[in-house]
């Protein structure tokens, strides 16, 4: 059975303190839970700090990106090297924001997941249509395209490393949220997409997390069906008081 991973993005949010006191928040409730895994993603410039408030605790600490080169003159980049070196375990590649707001194509997202798994960090990966595709009837082709021009190269022993995040871009940070059928829908037809890709093995172990206006009042909903394995959260990661009850939510549905 796979293990439910609930993330939060804490994006360009948050100063140092705060940083800390939330992550020393989630360690501590993550401590008294049973059966749910959590990572948080604070800005580069705390990610030491947090990782240090974090150490030897289930939470894991993780970078918002990382440059597809390893080293070199590669002005206001993080290398994955650098990731690791302050504490990180993990990082984001190909969120909607790198890929809508900064450009990002499948094939440099490609580059980013095998610099990551090179540099021995595990990689979150997310995709996920626009309003218009999904209104087109798109959502399936995005996804599909997404996941094949992402994952190419890697082999079935790199995918131990892979947690996918299905994020329709329409429902982030927009306070729309994707229906409980709908999600249910895009994460089947991802994990469909991986069993083709790879293999069933790796489809049936791949975690595939939802990412897109989760919230206290419809994480369980979302977190019960079968397909969903965690949240990626936004906005709610920001402070204990909305992050906790997700995590409290991804433990309840599972014992269910």
């Amino acid at each position: 059975m796979r293990t439910p991973l609930v993330a939060g993005n804490w994006k360009m949010n948050l100063d140092r303190r705060a940083g800390v006191d939330l992550a020393a928040a989630v360690r501590s409730h993550l401590e008294g839970l049973e059966g749910v895994e959590g990572a948080i993603y604070p800005p580069f410039v705390y990610i030491e700090e947090v990782a240090r408030a974090c150490a030897g605790t289930a939470l894991a600490v993780g970078g918002q990106d990382i440059c597809d080169q390893e080293v070199g003159a590669f002005t206001g980049e993080v290398s994955g090297a650098m990731l690791r070196d302050v504490g990180a375990t993990t990082v984001l590649v190909g969120h909607s924001e790198r890929r809508h707001v900064y450009g990002e194509t499948d094939e440099k997202c490609a580059l980013k997941v095998r610099r990551a798994l090179a540099s021995g960090l595990k990689v979150c990966l997310c995709i996920g249509e626009t309003l218009e595709q999904r209104d087109a009837g798109q959502t399936e082709k995005v996804c599909s395209t997404q996941l094949h021009g992402s994952l190419n190269g890697l082999s079935t022993e790199d995918m131990g490393q892979i947690t996918i995040a299905y994020e329709p871009v329409w429902a982030i940070g927009t306070g729309q949220t994707a229906s409980p059928d709908q999600a249910g829908a895009a994460h089947a037809y991802v994990r469909g997409v991986l069993s083709g890709l790879f293999n069933q093995a790796v489809a049936d172990a791949t975690r595939i997390l939802y990412g897109g206006s989760v919230k206290p009042s419809n994480a369980a909903d979302l977190l019960s069906v079968p397909d969903i394995d965690g949240a990626l959260v936004g906005g709610a990661a920001l402070t204990a008081d909305n992050f906790l009850p997700i995590l409290d939510a991804a433990t309840e549905v599972r014992v269910r």
